[in-house]
């Protein structure tokens, strides 16, 4: 963007190890700009992306002026506020097909929807350049023969490398814009199930604390709660089962931040059971009883990973207009935990009315 126009350009990028790959830009039009085409203007004025992608961001009704969706075409006038959400280009850059295997849901000319395992990297970075679903993807497309543009799909989303369940990838850039919108407004429907330290007074509640890069440990993210730092977050949980020492939740989030059930949790003083990276890898609950302590770590040994798992998701359909809705049973690893804790608090009540 060239000074001369002085337009005033709040960039509100989510950073690139969040779980949602989309940014939001706002910009004020200088009051002495001649009036041209906003595909032209945006163009000229964000280098980094195409004129294709600003086409398809207003086909897609991501370009709004004045709070109000207009086409490629329209003029752009002084002073227009202008809010543009873009999808992240796809990283095809290197990605060669590997063979993975993929628990596909649902497919088809737009979306795929797959149930991924736990593992697995959604896509290069930093210590993991080969067997991403990326890299997985571009083999199944290549293997059934389907026109993909970029061989890989477009990511809209991700969840953490170890996390399990739903997660959607489109296979053309017009849906990939159309769904980037429905992250941004919130209106995506996302449920997850995490097993958690602690039990809880209450039944439900809302956690409220920005998420950023923490200071001192930057594998780590952190709450900053008076919102000095950071991007807003906003998580809600429900108790689903209690265990004494631990508790199973629902989560329903409204924004998408890196790690952001894992480190909300954390700040309240309930990490997931065995997150190593928050602290939940240690007993953190419960009895100093030998017996108690080889329970849990038979129970870390089953789940060798932070308890957490993306059991529903919908979505509108970028095409029909149809309402989408799936759901993802619990993996085996989970499963099995939450019944030696069903066991375990079994024998423990009896132990109890003797």
């Amino acid at each position: 963007m060239s000074d001369e126009h002085d337009e005033i350009f709040e960039n509100e990028a989510i950073e690139e190890e969040s779980g949602e790959l989309f940014e939001h830009m706002r910009i004020t039009v200088d009051g002495g700009q001649e009036m041209v085409r906003i595909d032209t203007f945006l163009t000229s004025r964000i280098s980094s992306i195409s004129r294709n992608r600003i086409q398809n961001a207003a086909k897609a009704g991501n370009i709004l002026v004045n709070d109000a969706p207009v086409k490629p075409n329209y003029k752009v006038k002084p002073n227009d506020v202008i809010s543009i959400v873009f999808s992240y280009p796809p990283r095809e850059s290197d990605i060669k097909p590997q063979y993975i295997p993929l628990d596909i849901v649902y497919e088809d000319d737009d979306v795929i929807v797959i149930n991924k395992q736990a593992g697995l990297v959604v896509h290069p970075a930093h210590g993991n350049f080969e067997g991403t679903l990326l890299h997985g993807l571009a083999y199944y497309f290549e293997q059934t023969h389907q026109n993909i543009e970029n061989r890989i799909g477009y990511l809209v989303h991700r969840i953490d490398k170890d996390t399990t369940g739903l997660m959607v990838v489109t296979k053309n850039e017009t849906a990939q814009a159309i769904l980037a919108r429905q992250f941004f407004d919130h209106s995506i429907h996302r449920r997850y199930n995490a097993l958690v330290w602690g039990d809880f007074d209450e039944d439900e509640g809302t956690i409220v604390g920005n998420i950023g890069r923490s200071t001192s440990n930057r594998r780590r993210m952190a709450v900053y709660p008076f919102g000095e730092q950071g991007k807003e977050a906003i998580t809600h949980w429900k108790v689903l089962e209690r265990f004494g020492y631990v508790t199973l939740n629902e989560y329903r989030l409204e924004t998408g931040r890196t790690h952001q059930i894992r480190v909300h949790s954390q700040f309240i003083g309930h990490p997931l059971f065995n997150d190593a990276l928050y602290g939940g890898d240690i007993i953190l609950k419960g009895t100093t009883f030998s017996k108690y302590k080889q329970f849990i770590d038979n129970c870390f040994k089953i789940i060798p990973r932070h308890a957490l798992h993306a059991k529903e998701l919908g979505f509108i359909h970028p095409t029909t207009g149809k309402e989408m809705m799936f759901v993802s049973e619990l993996p085996d690893d989970m499963k099995q935990v939450l019944e030696k804790w069903r066991t375990y608090m079994k024998a423990r009540n009896l132990m109890e009315e003797e």
